[in-house]
């Protein structure tokens, strides 16, 4: 399960401050503070900064990455959580009761399930899936005992039981155009799985799915939470929409992000 993340020690070394800037690092600082921090050996702290100098991703170096206070434990070829999608979290958090059933769909390292359960109360009935096998076994360090993690593709991973009570079902599914990836930072479309960014011709393609099977698996009165781009909302929204569902879009100029909220 998931632990508060904490405050890294102070004062990073200066020549690791000045190679990590040189690099490109904007950061520099505060990342020679967490790779020291994750170095047990001076050898392993020079492999970390050399790789992170190489251009490696900085979370799956150090093994971890801040999600809503939390450390999620994150490897390498794992999607990364955004600090964009806890807009999402705060908006599915204000929707759950302190029983609720929640589903994090796409869950990648399980950062959202985490995040929900940990501010939602030990009450909730948490579930998280995903198609990924490594984004799998980080979900289960972030997640289990307090929830479970199924591996598979969609609402097929799912239990049956499960079906027509999820009271929250919370999605960061990719929706990035395939055109588009290519001008996406190197740590992402570099580093992370292509399944876990590449949302299709439109971007749409895994939302549409999600958006067919969403009434079989919510509870009367249940809400799922899907992150989209300002671009794309408004064709999200008519995706739920067309499913029966009432929709309203939600935006935070604080991270920069849009989510669609569809109810039952």
């Amino acid at each position: 399960m998931t632990t508060p993340a904490r405050a890294p020690d102070p004062a990073p070394d200066p020549a690791i401050v000045a190679r990590l800037r040189a690099a490109g690092c904007v950061f520099a600082e505060d990342e020679a503070r967490l790779i020291a921090e994750a170095a047990s050996s001076p050898q392993e702290l020079e492999d970390l900064v050399a790789k992170r100098v190489s251009g490696l991703p900085l979370e799956p170096l150090i093994g971890w990455a801040e999600f809503c206070g939390l450390r999620i434990r994150v490897a390498p070829g794992v999607f990364v959580p955004r600090h964009r999608t806890e807009f999402l979290v705060e908006q599915a958090v204000a929707l759950a009761a302190p029983d609720a059933v929640v589903l994090d769909l796409c869950c990648g390292a399980g950062a959202i399930g985490a995040a929900i359960a940990s501010r939602a109360g030990a009450g909730v009935e948490l579930v998280a899936c995903d198609v990924e096998p490594a984004a799998v076994r980080c979900a289960r360090e972030n997640i289990e005992p307090a929830g479970s993690v199924y591996e598979g593709d969609l609402y097929d991973a799912l239990p049956a039981s499960l079906r027509g009570r999820v009271d929250v079902l919370a999605v960061n599914a990719p929706y990035v155009p395939t055109d588009a990836i290519a001008l996406m930072p190197p740590e992402a479309r570099l580093h992370e799985p292509a399944l876990a960014l590449d949302g299709g011709g439109d971007g749409l393609d895994v939302q549409r799915r999600v958006a067919a099977g969403a009434g079989e698996w919510l509870a009367p009165g249940g809400s799922l939470l899907i992150e989209t781009s300002g671009e794309q909302a408004t064709q999200t929204a008519a995706l739920f929409q067309r499913e029966g569902l009432s929709v309203r879009i939600a935006t935070s100029d604080e991270y920069d992000t849009t989510v669609v909220i569809a109810t039952a």
